[in-house]
């Protein structure tokens, strides 16, 4: 199964060593690009930095936001 993560659980379950967790539920997670700058583009390490630049099961996608006529919200993922 693949999963859409943001930043708290990836951050909050690499902190106490458990990351792997993740996989273990979902064999891919995909994050946001926003996610990705979130955990490495600060001067201070966040637990889950290293994991999401180094893990092939934590994928980094580009969302694509598109407005319905109806004025619904849908997002979809595409590659970076």
């Amino acid at each position: 199964m693949i999963v859409i993560s943001d930043t708290s659980p990836i951050t909050s379950l690499a902190a106490v060593g458990q990351l792997d967790l993740l996989r273990q539920l979902y064999t891919k997670i995909l994050i946001p690009e926003a996610v990705y700058r979130e955990l490495t583009g600060t001067s201070t390490p966040v637990p889950g930095s290293k994991e999401v630049q180094t893990f092939d099961w934590i994928e980094v996608r580009r969302v694509k936001k598109s407005l319905p006529n109806h004025g619904s919200f849908r997002a979809t993922i595409g590659r970076r």
